[in-house]
């Protein structure tokens, strides 16, 4: 391993990994992935005690086992910034134990190379960036670790279209992953997945300040199109159940949807919430990263060229652990089934019992931590039984 390369803990780097051709034979040339790394030495602490049978604390960095952490469509590398309960020092995602790993996906806005990024002829790539699949962001990736001299991982974890990347890089490279842990995600985009993505997209590209996804010199960006394409995205990732119990009917502070003319100034409370969630993501994420990465799940199948995604699946060698929320309508508990059913070495179903829906694996931190916590107990097994 190339530790020389590793960013200090806790802050990131990016990282050249050559250049990358997609499936469709686009090449994307000089990408580059903004890496975050994890990896504190063991910290003193009386309160906290050990019942893991997991790596010694400690280890120097080029010898801690590597956990692969995939993020989710408008998430980022910054893993302690999205999953805060589940990664530092003698949390789930141990960092005194492992060399954790996440890097923003190719065609993101964090960091990695994307349609915002400037093109060899000094524009922004804009139009021109290629269309992206979830094989694609897995050799970006590969070649991400290829970089840093990293022959093995002991895990990929993964949840919604990290989960997607995380079930591509058991089939894709299936001696460099010992194990894997898949959360609330399906085998394939289903119809009604893509119906709901390809409804987003439109509204993007319906915005007059879109221009064909050129708008990066022009001063403009499509925030209208990008905030009704979030309401539609944010109404799935959670529970029909919490909305309800949460907002009901109640009119939003101060204003009156009961009055005698409908007025967008006057709004339910649920009107106001999803509102107030457009405008973060207009502020924090690019338009054209977020057409080019909900295309690429669109265009998620492990079956494609396999034959079938229950042939697929039934050829995957990784000891692969499945996790979902029993209210998700983005991703429902059955496609989670499906997997445990197909997948060739599967070693576990977990269910996160939730009202808030898909967005279940960010906010029930008990739950989700006991799930990392069996899986990478289960890992660690896989590894040293591998090693004889």
């Amino acid at each position: 391993m190339h530790a020389d390369l590793l960013p200090a803990s806790g802050s990131s780097t990016h990282i050249s990994v050559g250049d990358v051709v997609t499936e469709a034979g686009v090449t994307i040339p000089d990408v580059q992935l903004k890496l975050f790394a994890y990896y504190d030495a063991t910290s003193a602490d009386p309160n906290y005690a050990d019942f893991s049978e997991g790596p010694e604390p400690g280890l120097d960095v080029q010898d801690r086992p590597v956990l692969l952490i995939e993020h989710a469509l408008t998430g980022d590398g910054n893993l302690a910034d999205w999953w805060p309960e589940m990664v530092g020092p003698h949390k789930p995602l141990d960092t005194t134990r492992y060399l954790i790993l996440c890097a923003n996906v190719l065609g993101g806005c964090s960091g990695s190379t994307g349609p915002g990024s400037t093109h060899p002829d000094g524009k922004a790539w804009g139009s021109r960036f290629p269309g992206i699949s979830i094989r694609d962001m897995v050799t970006a990736e590969k070649a991400l670790l290829d970089t840093l001299g990293i022959t093995h991982v002991q895990a990929v974890i993964g949840a919604s279209m990290g989960g997607a990347r995380t079930l591509e890089w058991t089939l894709m490279h299936p001696d460099y992953v010992g194990a894997a842990l898949a959360i609330a995600v399906s085998a394939r985009a289903s119809a009604w997945q893509i119906g709901l993505q390809s409804s987003q997209i439109r509204f993007v590209e319906a915005d007059p300040h879109w221009h064909g996804g050129d708008y990066y010199e022009t001063g403009e960006s499509p925030a209208e199109g990008m905030g009704q394409a979030r309401r539609i995205a944010h109404l799935t990732y959670r529970g029909e159940l919490e909305m309800d119990e949460r907002f009901g009917v109640d009119p939003q502070r101060g204003e009156d949807p009961y009055g005698p003319y409908r007025g967008s100034k006057q709004r339910f409370a649920v009107e106001g919430y999803l509102d107030r969630h457009a405008d973060k993501l207009k502020v924090r994420f690019d338009a054209g990263s977020y057409v080019t990465l909900t295309d690429a799940l669109n265009r998620h199948d492990v079956g494609r060229g396999r034959g079938g995604m229950n042939a697929a699946l039934a050829r995957s060698e990784v000891p692969t652990m499945v996790a979902g929320v029993d209210t998700d309508i983005l991703y429902p508990w059955h496609q989670q089934e499906h997997l445990s059913r197909n997948l060739g070495d599967f070693i576990g179903l977990s269910q996160i019992t939730s009202p808030t829906g898909h967005d279940g694996f960010l906010i029930e931190g008990r739950q989700m931590g006991q799930i990392l916590q069996k899986f990478l107990l289960k890992a660690e097994h896989i590894g040293r039984d591998a090693r004889g």
